[in-house]
C-alpha cells in the first residue's frame, strides 16, 4: 500500500523538464530587460513667455487652448508646463506630494510628442516617464512620511449640507465641444471647462469628480465658488487644486478630509482674495496688488475688507478647517537635469 502511494505522489509532482523551466526562466528575464514604453519622436523647447491677451482670447474662443496637456491616441503636447508639473503628469501624483529642488516649479517647457502606431492615450504617462528619465536625467524614489496638513472636520453644531439632486458622470471624450468651451486633459483625467471674462467666472468639469464653478467679484474683492456633484475627498482635493492654481500655493500643505461624511454633495463659498493673493507671495508668486505680509496659515488672518477666510467660509458649512499631521505619500526628486539633453 505504502508503494502504491509513492507512485501516486511521484506522477502527481512530476518535475517541471530543464528545457520548458529554462524557456520560461528566459521569458521571464526578457519580460523583465524590456524597456519602458517611449515616445517615437519628441521635441522639448523651453517656453515663451505667456501672452496674456492671446491666452484670454484663447480660452473665450474654447476648444484648444496654448497650456497645459492635449492628449491623444497618436499626440501629446505639454504647453507651457513646469517640470512639477509635468511630474503629476507623468507619475500621477500631487504637487504637494513632489519633494525636490525649488526650481521645479520655475522653467517652463513645451513638449510634442508623437507615440508610436497601435499606442492608446493611457500610455503616454509612462511614456512620458521615459522621457523625463532620459532627457532630464531623472532620478527618483517614493517613501511616506508624517506632513503638516489641513483636516476638514465637523464643527460643533453638525455638518449643514446639501445631497445632490444628481450624480457626477464620466466625461464623454467623444462628444462635441460647446461653444465657448474648452478641452483639458488634467494629470487625473479629461476635463472641460469654460471661462467667460466680461463676468469674471469659469466653470469646471471634472467628471466623476464632480463640478466646481468659481467668480471674482471684483466690488467686494471675492471669490465665489460653487460646487456640485461633489464627495467630501473630492471637495478636498478640489479645493487644494483651486488654491493651488489661483492662490500660488497653501504652503505646501494638503487639505484633506477626515470628517467621514460619505454621499455627493453640492456646496458654496465665498472666500477673500486677499488671503489667496497672500498665500500666492507666501508661495513666491508675485502678483499685483498682493499683501505685503502673508498669513501665518490658512485661515488665520482677518481680511482688511471684511471677506472671509476659507476657515470663515467652511464654517458656515458646518466644517472646520484644523491643522494636523498625516502620513503622506511622497515623491522624492533624487536628480534632476535644469537643461534637457538636445532634440
Amino acid at each position: 500500500m505504502l508503494k502504491t502511494k509513492m507512485a501516486a505522489d511521484e506522477r502527481r509532482y512530476t518535475p517541471i523538464p530543464m528545457k520548458l523551466l529554462l524557456i520560461l526562466l528566459a521569458g521571464l528575464v526578457a519580460a523583465h530587460a524590456q524597456p519602458k514604453p517611449s515616445f517615437e519622436v519628441a521635441t522639448i523647447k523651453p517656453s515663451a513667455p505667456m501672452d496674456a491677451a492671446k491666452m484670454m482670447a484663447a480660452m473665450q474662443a474654447g476648444g484648444k487652448i496654448p497650456i497645459g496637456a492635449s492628449i491623444t491616441a497618436n499626440r501629446a503636447e505639454y504647453y507651457y508646463l513646469d517640470l512639477k508639473t509635468l511630474l503629476t503628469y507623468a507619475y500621477g501624483v500631487k504637487p504637494f506630494q513632489i519633494t525636490g529642488p525649488d526650481w521645479l516649479s520655475s522653467t517652463r517647457f513645451d513638449i510634442m510628442a508623437k507615440l508610436p502606431e497601435g499606442s492608446t492615450k493611457a500610455d503616454a504617462a509612462k511614456m512620458l516617464q521615459s522621457l523625463l528619465e532620459d532627457r532630464f536625467k531623472l532620478v527618483t524614489h517614493r517613501t511616506s512620511e508624517e506632513h503638516p496638513v489641513l483636516a476638514i472636520i465637523i464643527g460643533k453644531g453638525g455638518a449643514k449640507l446639501k445631497p445632490s439632486a444628481e450624480k457626477p458622470v464620466p466625461i464623454d471624450e467623444e462628444a462635441p465641444l460647446k461653444p465657448g468651451e474648452m478641452k483639458l486633459d488634467g494629470p487625473d483625467g479629461p476635463m472641460r471647462g469654460k471661462v467667460d471674462m466680461t463676468t469674471m467666472s469659469s466653470v469646471i468639469d471634472m467628471g466623476l469628480k464632480g463640478k466646481m464653478a468659481y467668480k471674482i467679484n471684483a466690488a467686494t474683492k471675492t471669490l465665489h465658488i460653487d460646487f456640485s456633484m461633489t464627495t467630501m475627498t473630492g471637495f478636498a482635493d478640489m479645493t487644494t487644486q483651486l488654491l493651488t492654481q489661483i492662490g500660488g500655493g497653501i504652503g505646501g500643505r494638503r487639505i484633506v478630509d477626515m470628517t467621514g461624511i460619505e454621499g455627493n454633495y453640492d456646496a458654496s463659498l465665498e472666500v477673500s482674495l486677499a488671503e489667496l493673493m497672500a498665500l500666492a507671495k507666501a508661495a513666491g508668486v508675485e502678483l499685483p496688488g498682493a499683501p505685503q505680509a502673508a498669513p501665518a496659515s490658512v485661515g488665520e488672518a482677518s481680511d482688511p475688507n471684511g471677506a472671509a477666510t476659507l476657515a470663515e467660509a467652511l464654517q458656515t458649512m458646518g466644517l472646520k478647517l484644523e491643522s494636523r499631521k498625516a502620513m503622506v505619500d511622497q515623491f522624492v526628486v533624487d536628480h534632476i537635469e535644469k537643461t534637457p539633453t538636445e532634440n
